[in-house]
């Protein structure tokens, strides 16, 4: 793809998701496929890696949710002990335009008084209905005391009580989430944008190889449902209609799930080229006759593209974000993020080049020679021996 469409998807692609935030808007419905695409390759690597579990999916909305229906459907062949799957109240959310399921309305529990305040819990554990096997038909569920916010003492005890978190957290509450699942310990397989790899908690546990990037990596879209009369821009809802869902979709390019379990994507090796077989041959114009770029104020040479990485350089190297898609622990180290050492540097340039870089939130910012380079965040890594 061409660099200016490239770059010009990634920014309608951050202003979609800003624009989300900025309106509150997290509810975004992952698809059953995705759901099923992503959980097969952890399988393929170790079919064992749901059995005896214990699964919480919160933030769901357990009645339409496609992770409680894939995670039910799938919960022999899975080998789960136990789900658990919680839903945040109606009146608690932006979009109120909410009808009860027969499911819940035909219920002895169903309450008239709660069913818009309370959040609701479902629970599989037991063939409940004596088909003599367990299923979506075996859900059982109750109200809650709360409206279902996973900060909550409830659903705090509930994550507690589980080994894996699956979910798609709100977009606008990725931070907290995160950290609400990572000061318990626990495994997890999350949806989130794939900008949140530079917040600083984020990165800080990628580094220390406490979190990477699941089997599905975000070069590829993904289609979400969105709430009957959220505004989704055309372009992404014809994308998603291509894709071949018409209706409520919308269509999110830099969109990742994010996972601390075992997958066989991440010990993959890349296959590289040495420095000067890449200035001979690279398919990049940037690359292809040029020398390698060095920073001037961090000791690291700049490469632009991942498939650009030389295989016979050892020092440090700045590669973009994508990396993480195809970074192998076994293969290469990770430094550092460009953002920790960028901004002393460009105090010593005009006021009118400060305001240039910062004005553009996703770049990066690197000299050579006195001269000011614009573009992409870089992650700082190193080739192990």
């Amino acid at each position: 793809m061409h660099k200016s469409k490239t770059i010009n998807r990634t920014m309608a692609n951050n202003t979609n998701l800003g624009a989300a935030k900025a309106a509150k808007n997290d509810e975004f419905y992952t698809q059953y496929a995705d759901i099923q695409k992503e959980i097969n390759a952890y399988l393929e690597y170790n079919p064992d890696t749901f059995r005896d579990k214990v699964i919480l999916l919160p933030c769901d909305d357990p009645e339409w949710s496609n992770f409680t229906r894939f995670f039910a459907q799938n919960f022999e062949r899975l080998g789960l002990r136990r789900l658990i799957s919680t839903s945040y109240a109606v009146e608690s959310k932006k979009y109120k335009n909410y009808q009860p399921s027969l499911f819940e309305t035909k219920s002895p529990h169903f309450d008239i008084d709660k069913t818009r305040i309370k959040g609701k819990i479902f629970e599989l554990t037991r063939d409940t209905n004596g088909n003599g096997r367990i299923d979506i038909d075996d859900l059982e569920w109750h109200y809650l005391e709360g409206d279902g916010d996973f900060r909550s003492k409830e659903v705090c005890q509930l994550r507690d009580e589980a080994d894996i978190i699956v979910t798609n957290p709100p977009f606008s509450l990725f931070r907290e989430f995160l950290a609400w699942i990572v000061e318990a310990e626990k495994k997890l397989l999350v949806i989130g944008n794939s900008n949140a790899i530079t917040y600083k908690e984020l990165f800080a546990l990628i580094k220390d190889n406490k979190l990477w990037l699941g089997a599905t990596g975000f070069t590829t879209d993904m289609v979400f449902g969105v709430p009957k009369g959220t505004y989704v821009d055309p372009k992404d809802k014809a994308k998603a209609a291509k894709l071949g869902y018409v209706g409520d979709f919308t269509r999110l390019g830099n969109s990742c799930w994010y996972t601390n379990l075992e997958h066989g994507r991440r010990h993959s090796p890349l296959k590289l080229m040495t420095m000067a077989d890449n200035i001979r041959f690279s398919k990049h114009k940037e690359i292809r006759g040029v020398p390698y770029l060095h920073y001037d104020n961090f000791d690291a040479i700049e490469v632009p593209y991942v498939d650009s990485i030389p295989s016979d350089y050892d020092g440090a190297m700045g590669v973009p974000i994508t990396f993480l898609d195809r970074f192998c622990p076994e293969q290469f180290e990770i430094i550092d993020t460009t953002e920790r050492w960028s901004a002393a540097r460009i105090k010593k340039y005009s006021v009118e080049e400060h305001k240039s870089a910062n004005d553009l939130n996703a770049t990066w910012v690197a000299f050579r020679d006195g001269t000011l380079i614009k573009g992409y965040k870089r992650i700082l890594i190193r080739k192990k021996q």
